[in-house]
């Protein structure tokens, strides 16, 4: 998909072509559609409508036929703090909006820069009905300052709520309708984040195991390997070593012996894809020992706001099955969990399990089930977070 995406727009246009007149005698209306002829004809018009948005978004305001839309995105910058560091951001709202609501972006992992593609969908999507977006770059990224290196989980919510107080001052946004938007450990994070602070209003949750991180990572580097088609015994090998460093981490285990199953492994093709060290750090100084600590359920069980829960059904990252069964096992009113048929972790539906396992292929990831987009813009509708900036309404009325 990324090779794609860094074609010439004239290679893109030239292959959808082909591609077209390959399936041409199988298009829809022609004669009746093979499995080949709609594959070929779905790529070609997805190529070619990949090709012609960009120009196409940037041209439309100069056509004579073009329009001005009901509703403009206007972007600000932003910045706050907590503690000794400053930490700096984009804010997103419909100009003219009034008692606007507005969600803050927690970050995943392996994405904690504002703009991010994982995150445009919200910038874009949001804004339109009344909810303002605030992404930020995580502490020690891009312009925030402050170290990751020294941070944990409640540092980590405690940036988030700390843009949550700032929008709270912000006349334009209704500060009884600010929640946190995360997803995979951004996803932690806005639960954390909800249950210590009470200016958090409303939770979304996207792709955020409810296991402890060290069994999450022991599912997803079980799921790496049988998707790259290692044996078992290569597997049985792995899950050894990450069990003996995570018993060290937790105080039952003896670091020397660790090391030794790390050295046996750490030459191994399949060990620079699990993210662990060569070295097995002291447990008295490791951040890994900080974040194993963590367990989502208690937390989850303290959450009294209304918070939706997604899932991708096709997650290889995550322990879809038993976090969906620990939260049901508790009976709270006002959590919503949705399993979303055909997503991933990332809540797209185009990529096959190796690309979803390659960190290189998931730099340009972006959701794209429509029951995510739907879920979600629903259940912030359900919840009186959106409504059409007062502007929008103005212009509705008028016409």
């Amino acid at each position: 998909m990324n090779g794609i995406q860094t074609l010439p727009i004239d290679s893109i246009y030239k292959w959808a072509r082909q591609l077209v007149e390959a399936s041409d005698t199988y298009r829809p209306g022609k004669r009746p559609l093979g499995k080949v002829g709609v594959t070929l004809w779905t790529m070609a018009m997805l190529l070619i409508y990949t090709a012609d948005a960009p120009a196409a978004a940037q041209e439309a305001g100069s056509l004579p036929w073009s329009a001005a839309p009901t509703t403009k995105i206007v972007t600000e910058s932003k910045t706050f703090r907590n503690g000794d560091a400053t930490l700096g951001g984009t804010l997103y709202l419909p100009e003219g909006g009034q008692a606007l609501g507005a969600i803050v972006v927690t970050h995943t992992a392996s994405k904690p820069l504002a703009d991010a593609l994982l995150y445009r969908h919200l910038t874009q999507m949001l804004p339109p009905i009344g909810i303002a977006v605030l992404t930020y770059d995580r502490r020690g990224s891009g312009q925030s300052g402050g170290s990751l290196k020294d941070s944990d989980y409640a540092m980590l919510a405690d940036d988030a709520i700390a843009a949550v107080q700032m929008l709270k001052t912000d006349p334009r946004i209704n500060p009884r309708r600010i929640g946190i938007w995360g997803l995979s450990q951004g996803g932690w994070l806005s639960l954390l984040a909800a249950t210590r602070s009470s200016d958090i209003s409303f939770v979304v949750s996207i792709a955020a195991p409810v296991v402890a991180p060290d069994v999450q990572m022991m599912f997803r580097s079980e799921s790496y390997m049988r998707i790259n088609g290692y044996s078992e015994a290569e597997i049985d090998q792995m899950r050894a070593m990450r069990k003996a460093v995570d018993d060290y981490m937790r105080g039952s285990g003896d670091r020397v012996g660790a090391q030794s199953l790390v050295d046996a492994a750490k030459t191994k093709p399949w060990f620079d894809q699990l993210y662990m060290s060569k070295t097995v750090a002291d447990r008295t100084t490791s951040r890994w020992r900080k974040e194993i600590e963590y367990d989502p359920l208690p937390t989850l069980d303290k959450v009294r706001v209304p918070a939706l829960i997604l899932f991708g059904a096709n997650d290889p990252v995550v322990p879809v099955a038993t976090s969906v069964a620990r939260i049901n096992a508790r009976s709270r009113p006002g959590i919503t969990v949705r399993v979303i048929a055909g997503a991933d972790h990332h809540m797209a539906t185009s990529m096959d399990p190796k690309a979803q396992m390659d960190p290189a292929r998931t730099e340009q990831v972006r959701p794209e089930a429509p029951e995510y987009f739907s879920t979600l813009v629903s259940w912030m509708t359900g919840q009186k977070i959106s409504h059409a900036p007062r502007s929008a309404r103005r212009r509705v009325a008028k016409q």
